[in-house]
């Protein structure tokens, strides 16, 4: 943890540790499953696939490489009615709105830095008046390379004059903890996300938590 750490803001990851976006994920894959001949597949699936992006979804769920000749088409399909569907089921992570009125309340700022598009992160942000005060929204169309680098961090450092070591980043994927750790923050991982195990977060002495408001315990 970083020395002399006094709280000033708390940035957040997206998919999985802001929002639940997994079953507007699973409504969108499994349309485009179904008008493919595809499987349907369940919430449990999708949910350890998202943070690791659209292209490794297309490949696990529609069986299929990279090189093949209907990964594109499959992957605009589904980019095409994800789109058409970023809000219909997304939620806030229970806690999440406490949390965030915790937040408000003491006059530390928050944001999100994630490797999801704005196009897609945006609107989804903006479908929830609790996050109204969310003060910086880092995609990776703001930076030349995304998580796990520390650049979009440290952007949204920059963007509201905070030092890293006054910030607190959250993550419910490795990568969001090397990053975090890379650009001087304090990190924290979500096992209540999509894609973090406990024993590895306690082989790498990672701080961790199971529940959204156990994060104001560790607010200085």
């Amino acid at each position: 943890m970083p020395k002399n750490h006094k709280t000033k803001l708390v940035l957040f990851d997206l998919d999985g540790t802001l929002i639940d976006t997994a079953p507007d994920f699973l409504y969108a894959l499994n349309k485009i499953l179904k008008n493919n001949g595809g499987d349907a597949i369940t919430e449990e699936e999708i949910r350890f696939h998202i943070s690791e992006g659209t292209s490794k979804m297309i490949k696990t769920f529609f069986k299929i490489e990279q090189d093949d000749v209907n990964f594109k088409k499959y992957k605009d399909q589904f980019l095409s009615e994800y789109k058409l569907n970023l809000t219909k089921n997304s939620k806030l992570f229970d806690g999440m709105k406490s949390l965030i009125q915790y937040l408000d309340n003491n006059s530390i700022m928050f944001g999100v830095v994630t490797n999801k598009y704005y196009e897609y992160a945006e609107p989804i942000i903006k479908s929830f008046t609790e996050l109204s005060n969310l003060k910086v929204i880092i995609c990776p169309d703001h930076v030349s390379i995304s998580k796990p680098d520390p650049e979009g961090i440290l952007l949204a450092c920059n963007k509201l004059d905070v030092a890293p070591d006054n910030t607190i980043y959250l993550g419910d994927h490795l990568n969001d903890l090397i990053a975090g750790e890379a650009a001087g923050t304090k990190v924290i991982g979500c096992l209540y996300g999509y894609s973090l195990d406990e024993n590895i977060l306690k082989s790498h002495g990672y701080t961790y938590i199971n529940d959204v408001l156990e994060i104001i315990s560790h607010i200085d």
